[in-house]
């Protein structure tokens, strides 16, 4: 008997059916409530033991892990690709996949079925005419905070000090209604620059959570008018929103009052961004209109913002782009280019 389950585990069709029976599996849990609020109580207990372990440490391990893995599966290919050794490395990445998945599924894949924070908030219709309105009321609040903030030889935007909102998050974490956010922070800051910034710059990826350290990871080498309130959207994946427009409006609620002005001017600036994006294809003159009203300062922030992006164009920024469409697309998600959610919650909360 014992032989048997030896033979049994040793075979690529156990592990590639176990792999499929994982599927199903969490497919199921997905629709059950009571199996999706145990993982959010896991959850709450692995963000903090992973943070309290690895925030001490000054790089990302999150990234070296990643790096890893990169050099595992480009040895298993290679493995494979021999014929002399493909049984026995197909069979070791089949098992792989089968832990990462698993891994990945219980820490946070199952997240993204949460009850969305739009049943919390009271049912509206998006009124075009209520986001003109409230776009016009961003450009103002924009114009007055910019001139707090300070600015380069160039006139642009720039930090003052990372660590200090960084803190400012954390702060801010703790004073989130109530009846939106039922999650806690750890008040550990587990914040890290990206091993991989010099790439990120070319793919359009601003920042990333790390579901196996449960680093948040950003790249340092943005304009500044994005690195606060990536921190700040970041810091929400933290807190255990999935969905990348959920984790932009906990963003938003953190930095909109804040009192560090470079994040609560990022923050008013993402928002102003937003809604000007979501209604470009609806009223393209008065898109034309707010930008022409954007104070010199903000002007000139807006342009390094498009000599940032103009710099880093290429294949990189298509394939992430595309890629990461189809995984938000899969885990129930509008893709990467979609504003409507986050301007429905905004409007619903204001």
């Amino acid at each position: 008997m014992l032989i048997k389950k030896s033979c049994t585990y040793s075979k690529k069709r156990f592990w590639a059916g176990l792999l499929l029976a994982q599927f199903l599996l969490f497919l199921i849990l997905s629709k059950v409530n009571y199996a999706i609020k145990v993982f959010e109580s896991f959850f709450e207990i692995q963000k903090r033991i992973h943070q309290q372990i690895f925030f001490k440490i000054p790089f990302s391990v999150g990234d070296v892990f990643y790096i890893l893995l990169i050099i595992i599966f480009l040895f298993f290919i290679y493995k494979i690709i021999k014929k002399s050794s493909r049984k026995s490395y197909s069979l070791k990445l089949l098992i792989l996949l089968n832990i990462l998945y698993f891994t990945y599924q219980l820490f946070w894949g199952m997240l993204y079925f949460q009850k969305p924070i739009l049943e919390k908030l009271p049912e509206k219709e998006i009124n075009v005419e209520e986001v003109k309105a409230l776009a016009l009321d961003y450009l103002e609040l924009c114009k007055q905070t910019r001139t707090l903030v300070r600015e380069d030889h160039n006139g642009v935007f720039i930090i003052s000090n990372t660590t200090l909102i960084k803190a400012e998050i954390l702060r801010n974490q703790m004073k989130l209604p109530f009846h939106l956010n039922n999650k806690k922070g750890t008040g550990i800051l587990a914040f890290k620059s990206s091993l991989f910034k010099p790439i990120m710059s070319y793919t359009g990826i601003l920042g990333y959570y790390n579901p196996f350290t449960a680093e948040a990871q950003y790249n340092s080498t943005l304009p500044s008018t994005y690195i606060p309130f990536t921190l700040s959207h970041e810091s929400a994946h933290q807190l255990g929103y999935a969905k990348e427009q959920e984790a932009n409006f906990i963003g938003f609620l953190i930095g909109k009052d804040s009192k560090n002005t470079d994040l609560k001017y990022s923050t008013e600036y993402f928002v102003l961004k937003s809604l000007v994006n979501y209604l470009v294809d609806k009223d393209e003159e008065f898109v034309k209109n707010i930008l022409e009203h954007y104070s010199p300062e903000m002007k000139r922030d807006r342009l390094a913002e498009k000599v940032f992006i103009k710099k880093h164009e290429g294949l990189l920024d298509v394939f992430f782009g595309f890629t990461n469409d189809l995984f938000l697309k899969s885990n129930q998600q509008d893709g990467s280019i979609t504003y409507s959610y986050f301007i429905d919650l905004l409007i619903r909360y204001q």
